[in-house]
């Protein structure tokens, strides 16, 4: 874990993709309890200390995660994620070139729970829901490719899912249909760019997460900010 943003109301942190957000029935110890040791080793705290989780990324994913240090911050970052009023940017690394290099995608999704997994349908199926995502192709190698994606909608696997459905799987993600996993066991897919309104002081909040260290995320990224 790596902080990347910190004042008195919200902690920004990197995620790996190995660390989970919330505990879990793996019973492994989520990012949750790893800020709060941090907050409470770093300011001397006695006692239990305040770390509310305002959003979630999927294990696998890498990334920035937004945290509460207090309650007030946790119940206004709530309702503007619910209002959409933070706007989160993803990369992802992906095979096979989209057929625009730009464009949105617009499918309903249904959840398997047995699974853990979502299916993407043209039409609305029962207990579907509308999942709207934008992307842009940013950089590309001789197998793969960089999406940069803006979501409209957060649904359940939602990146994951709708790239697989215009067959381009993201990278290391077995689960939909890519061939192998990635050495470390994540995917290749990353939170990379947070900008809101502070729920407290009103200042604009801009954050960038470093790339994972991984020779295929530097050499897209490289070529990415180079443009």
């Amino acid at each position: 874990m790596t902080v990347l943003y910190e004042d008195n109301h919200i902690i920004i942190v990197n995620k790996t993709c190995s660390e989970i957000v919330q505990g879990d029935k793996t019973g492994d110890k989520p990012l949750s309890e790893i800020v709060k040791e941090y907050l409470k080793e770093k300011y001397n705290k006695p006692g239990n200390v305040f770390c509310g989780v305002t959003h979630r990324l999927d294990r696998p994913v890498s990334g920035i995660v937004v945290f509460a240090k207090t309650s007030k911050a946790l119940s206004r970052l709530n309702e503007m994620f619910k209002r959409k009023e933070i706007k989160k940017t993803y990369w992802a690394i992906v095979k096979n070139t989209p057929k625009a290099s730009e464009g949105t995608l617009t499918y309903y999704l249904v959840k398997n729970e047995k699974q853990n997994k979502s299916y993407a349908y043209d039409t609305e199926k029962p207990n579907s829901k509308l999942a709207i995502l934008h992307y842009k192709l940013i950089a590309r190698s001789e197998k793969y490719n960089l999406l940069e994606i803006d979501l409209e909608t957060g649904r359940h696997h939602q990146i994951r899912c709708e790239l697989a459905k215009i067959g381009c799987p993201i990278k290391g993600d077995l689960k939909y249909g890519y061939e192998r996993s990635n050495p470390d066991g994540g995917i290749s897919l990353h939170a990379r760019h947070i900008c809101f309104v502070h729920p407290v002081s009103k200042e604009l909040i801009e954050v960038t997460a470093p790339l994972p260290d991984d020779r295929l995320w530097k050499a897209l990224g490289d070529a990415a900010i180079k443009g």
